[in-house]
């Protein structure tokens, strides 16, 4: 017998975020998925599901008569329920990155399906600002390609929890480049750019911080032991904390210059540490998946280009 809340999750965000992969991945590990039903109609969904399955459904600003405050109101009721186990999940990405995916696959924005997207996705930003602000987890996916969206998914809700106290918090690794800017979602933020830096030695630049012999450069730095032992130590300090407070979600972001070598081995080294420990962790490094990204965008360009050229005709005098 199973006397474990139900666990209720309520997946909201921006179109073109991702909301929609995250009710996917929540279907394909057992969840009821029911995606944008009547706001009223959810707390009745909940009492007809199994109570040994997990409801997911998907809420954002197409509903008619959509109301922030009315659907944080449902969640308040829903928290009041001891058998339940309820949470807010918000997918957020960049505008650029929306106007990106919307212009890719030439689809109207649902808020404005006869004027311009930017105009559509401020709309959307407005009427659901309470959503993303009230949020247990905030997915940005400006830069995690599905694959890692789904893994992310799965860590946190697929994962059999154990009694341990920090089976309730799941920790995100991201590794980054500072000229590229903060990820807006770190709850804390680390500089490993004072480390010897890999991408000077020729034989290490096409390499990655994965790849050992980068990880063993990084490591054979005479302050990179000090500095790894600081890091364990603070989160050894803050994490249980986090969960005291009953903080769901952190990221802990490590950044160096390019994103590639020191950030990437000091993250694949402590998701390593920090899962020995009992923690869940996951992991992603936003600058090799840009890389990815964009090497995939040239890919799909160069094959446009082969087959409009195959389609001219031969024009060889």
């Amino acid at each position: 017998m199973n006397d474990a809340p139900q666990r209720v999750v309520l997946v909201s965000g921006l179109s073109g975020a991702g909301k929609a992969s995250v009710l996917r991945a929540l279907e394909d590990i057992g969840f009821e998925a029911v995606d944008n039903p009547p706001l009223e109609m959810i707390e009745g969904l909940v009492h007809r599901t199994d109570a040994g399955r997990g409801l997911a459904v998907g809420v954002d600003a197409r509903s008619r008569g959509f109301d922030a405050e009315a659907v944080l109101a449902t969640l308040a009721r829903l928290r009041l329920n001891p058998g339940l186990r309820p949470e807010l999940v918000f997918a957020w990405a960049e505008e650029q990155v929306l106007l990106r995916r919307f212009t890719e696959t030439r689809r109207r924005h649902p808020l404005s399906p006869q004027g311009r997207v930017a105009d559509g996705i401020r709309i959307e930003q407005q009427a659901i600002a309470p959503l993303h602000a009230a949020a247990d987890i905030v997915i940005d996916t400006s830069d995690l390609p599905l694959a890692a969206l789904r893994q992310l998914v799965e860590r946190r809700y697929a994962s059999d929890e154990s009694a341990e106290p920090q089976s309730g918090l799941s920790v995100s690794l991201v590794s980054f480049a500072f000229p590229a800017g903060l990820p807006r979602d770190a709850d804390m933020v680390l500089d490993a750019r004072f480390l010897r830096n890999p991408h000077y030695d020729q034989q290490l630049r096409p390499l990655t911080g994965s790849d050992p012999a980068v990880a063993a450069y990084v490591e054979a730095d005479p302050d990179f032991a000090v500095f790894f032992g600081q890091i364990t130590g603070l989160l050894n300090l803050v994490l249980p904390r986090f969960v005291q407070e009953g903080k769901k979600y952190a990221t802990i972001a490590i950044g160096c210059t390019g994103g590639r070598h020191r950030s990437v081995a000091i993250v694949e080294r402590l998701s390593i540490y920090l899962s020995n420990l009992g923690w869940r962790t996951s992991v992603s490094h936003r600058e090799l998946s840009r890389e990815s990204n964009d090497a995939h965008v040239g890919q799909r360009r160069d094959l446009g280009a082969a087959a409009v050229s195959a389609q001219e005709p031969d024009r060889t005098p």
